[in-house]
C-alpha cells in the first residue's frame, strides 16, 4: 500500500532530528538546527509521525504482535520451527521453567530477545519524551494542533507502557519532565504495581480529552478519542484485578469495573466504530482499517523503503508448502483446536472437549475454527484451489509440533500485499492491536464481574452470532454448528462462558497468555493443557508452571546490570 508512504519518509527526517550515535559524541557539531526550524509545523508532525513509525519497526525477534508471549505460553500454540534450537528463547517460553533473566546465555544464537523487547519499547518511549519535550515548548497559536498532537503522542507511549507493564509487571516509569540524572536514579520498584497502572491510565485519559472524534481525525492510522476510550477501558480491567508480589488475584476494583462500562458505552453510542458483517473480514488484506479495527499498526509496501513496513513480527509464520517455503512457526496445539468443538446446541463443551482431538468429519464446529486454523483437506485462506492436502508437508516439523496452521496473520500467497525478503513472506496487512469484538468482551467481562451477567448475556450472543453468519467463505468442509446462550445460571457460569468466547473469538492474536494472568488462573489453566498435551507432544514433558514465578517475564539482567544494581528482579528468577 502507498497509504503510509509520506508518514515513512517523514519518521526517517523526524529521527535524524533527535537522535545521534554514541562515536559522535565527542565530536563538534558540523551543524545544528535552530529552535526555529526544529518547530516549524512541519517538524513537528515528523516528531509524531517518528513515534508512530516505531510502533511498526518490530520484528519476530521484538514483536508488537504478541505471538510468542501471548500465545506459546498459554497452551493455544507450539513454537513450530525446526525444533528447540530454532530460536531457543520461544521454546523456553513454550516450557517456563528454562526462561532465565540472562538471555544471552540461550544457545545457539547467544541473543537475549528479552532484553530486545525490553530495549525496543523504551525506545519507543524515549522518541515519544523527546518528541513531547520539544512540543511542550511550542506556543498553540503557532502550532494549533498542540493539544491533539501530545494526545497521541501520550496515546502512543501508552502503548508501549501497556506492553511493558503486561510483560514486565515492575518498570522504571520516564516521561519527558525528568532530566537524565533522574532518569539514572530511577528503579523499576519506585512506584507500586498499582501507581503504574495509574501512571498508563493518565496518558490515555488526556487522549480521551485531547483527541479528535474518530470522524475528525483526518489521516487512517492516527489515534482518536474512542482509540483512547477503548485503550483506557483495557488498562482500567487489567488493573482492576489487584494482584499481591505473588501475582495473586486478592481484590476485584468494582470501581475501575464501573468506569470499563461506561467507557464502552461512549464508544457504542459514538458510533464510529462497530462489527463487520463476516469474522473473515478482520484477516483479510482488503478490508483493513474496517470499522471494526479500532486501532492497528499501518503497514506498507512500496512505499519507498527497500523492504517496506511490513508485518515483521509474524515474518517466521507461513508455511513450507503452498506457496511459501518458510518457516513453519506459530503452530496451533490440538487443545486450542478442540475448545472449538461445539454439542447439539451450538455451545461449547466446557467439561469434554479435549477428551479426544477434533474429527473434522465427525465432530460439530464453532466456524471461526476454519477462519483460525488451516488443516488438512481444508483450503488456505479460503481458496477453494488451495486444499492443504499433505499437511505434514506445510509444517516444518511436524513429528514434534504437528501440522496445523495459525492463518489469521497470513494472507493468500498470490495477494498483492505480499514482500519477499529472502526466505521470508511479510505482508502489508496491518496489526491490529484493538478490535471491536475485544472491546464488546471487556464491557461484558466487567459487568459479570459487577455481577450483572444478564446484561453481558446478549453482548457475547451478540459476537456469537456474527460468527454464525460467517459461514460463506468456509464452504463445507466442516460440520459448523453454533448457537446462542439463553441464560447464565449464575456468575460462574456467565464467567466460563465470557473466558471461552475470548479464547475463541480472539484465539491466536496475542491475549490469552495476558488473560488468564488477569484473571489470576494461569497456573491452573496451564497445568490442565500440560497435563494432557504433553502426552501428545513429548518435548513439552521438560514443560512447568511455577505460580508467582512465571506470569511475567524476568526483569533483563542486562538491565540490571546497566542500572548498577538499582533494578530488582521479580520473584523466583
Amino acid at each position: 500500500m502507498n497509504k503510509t508512504y509520506k508518514l515513512a519518509v517523514s519518521a526517517v527526517m523526524a529521527f535524524a532530528i533527535t537522535a545521534c550515535g554514541s562515536d559522535s559524541l565527542d565530536e563538534p557539531p558540523k551543524a545544528a538546527l535552530s529552535e526555529e526550524q526544529v518547530t516549524t509545523a512541519e517538524n513537528l508532525d515528523s516528531l509524531v509521525t517518528a513515534a508512530y513509525s516505531y510502533l511498526g519497526n518490530d520484528h519476530y525477534t521484538a514483536p508488537m504482535y504478541l505471538w510468542p508471549t501471548g500465545n506459546l505460553r498459554a497452551g493455544d500454540a507450539h513454537k513450530g520451527g525446526n525444533g528447540a534450537a530454532d530460536i531457543f528463547a520461544y521454546h523456553a517460553l513454550s516450557l517456563y521453567e528454562p526462561l532465565v533473566a540472562d538471555g544471552e546465555s540461550f544457545p545457539p544464537d547467544f541473543i537475549d530477545l528479552n532484553n530486545k523487547k525490553w530495549v525496543r519499547d523504551y525506545t519507543g518511549i524515549s522518541r515519544v519524551n523527546a518528541a513531547l519535550q520539544v512540543m511542550n515548548d511550542v506556543d498553540e497559536s503557532v502550532y494549533p494542533e498542540k493539544a491533539a498532537r501530545i494526545g497521541e503522542l501520550r496515546f502512543i507511549r501508552g502503548i508501549f507502557y501497556f506492553d511493558l507493564k503486561i510483560h514486565y509487571k515492575r518498570i522504571p516509569w520516564v516521561d519527558e519532565t525528568m532530566t537524565p540524572e533522574a532518569v539514572k536514579a530511577t528503579s523499576n520498584m519506585d512506584l507500586s504495581d498499582q501507581a503504574l497502572w495509574d501512571k498508563i491510565a493518565e496518558d490515555f485519559r488526556f487522549g480521551v480529552e485531547n483527541l479528535p472524534a474518530p470522524e475528525d481525525k483526518g489521516e487512517l492510522g492516527r489515534a482518536d478519542r474512542d482509540a483512547a476510550r477503548a485503550y483506557l477501558a483495557k488498562t482500567l480491567l487489567y488493573q482492576a484485578y489487584v494482584q499481591n508480589d505473588e501475582h495473586q488475584v486478592v481484590d476485584i476494583n468494582t470501581d475501575k469495573l464501573e468506569e470499563v462500562v461506561g467507557l464502552v458505552d461512549d464508544i457504542e453510542t459514538s458510533g464510529y466504530y462497530g462489527l463487520v458483517d463476516d469474522y473473515a473480514k478482520n484477516f483479510l488484506y482488503e478490508f483493513e482499517n474496517s470499522r471494526e479495527s479500532v486501532f492497528a499498526i499501518q503497514r506498507s509496501r512500496d512505499d519507498g523503503t527497500p523492504d517496506g513496513r511490513g508485518s515483521w513480527p509474524t515474518a517466521l509464520n507461513t508455511p513450507m508448502a503452498g506457496g511459501f517455503g518458510c518457516c513453519g512457526f506459530h503452530v496451533p496445539t490440538e487443545n486450542f483446536v478442540n475448545a472449538f468443538k461445539t454439542d447439539a446446541n451450538g455451545l461449547p463443551l466446557f467439561d469434554t472437549f479435549n477428551d479426544a482431538n477434533y474429527d473434522a468429519q465427525a465432530d460439530m464446529v464453532d466456524p471461526r475454527l476454519d477462519h483460525t486454523v488451516g488443516m488438512q483437506d481444508k483450503p488456505f485462506k479460503y481458496d477453494d484451489d488451495l486444499i492443504v492436502e499433505n499437511a505434514n508437508a506445510w509444517a516444518r516439523n511436524p513429528a514434534t509440533y504437528g501440522n496445523f496452521i495459525s492463518m489469521k496473520e497470513l494472507e493468500h500467497p498470490d495477494c498483492d500485499c505480499r514482500i519477499e525478503n529472502g526466505p521470508f513472506t511479510v505482508f502489508s496487512l496491518n496489526t491490529v492491536l484493538v478490535r471491536y469484538a475485544d472491546v464488546l468482551l471487556w464491557k461484558a467481562e466487567a459487568l459479570i464481574e459487577l455481577g450483572r451477567e444478564d446484561e453481558a448475556l446478549p453482548i457475547i450472543n451478540r459476537i456469537r452470532t456474527r460468527a454464525l453468519n460467517s459461514t460463506d467463505r468456509l464452504g463445507s468442509y466442516s460440520v459448523y454448528n453454533i448457537g446462542t446462550y439463553d441464560a447464565f445460571a449464575d456468575q460462574d457460569e456467565a464467567r466460563q462462558a465470557l473466558r471461552w468466547e475470548r479464547r475463541l473469538e480472539l484465539g491466536l492474536e496475542g491475549h490469552r497468555f495476558f488473560d488468564l494472568v488477569r484473571w489470576g488462573v494461569a497456573k491452573e489453566t496451564i497445568d490442565a493443557y500440560l497435563e494432557v498435551e504433553e502426552t501428545r507432544k513429548e518435548y513439552l514433558q521438560d514443560a512447568a508452571f511455577t505460580a508467582g514465578k512465571h506470569e511475567y517475564m524476568p526483569i533483563p539482567q542486562q538491565q540490571i546490570n546497566l542500572s548498577g544494581g538499582l533494578y530488582e528482579q521479580l520473584p523466583g528468577y
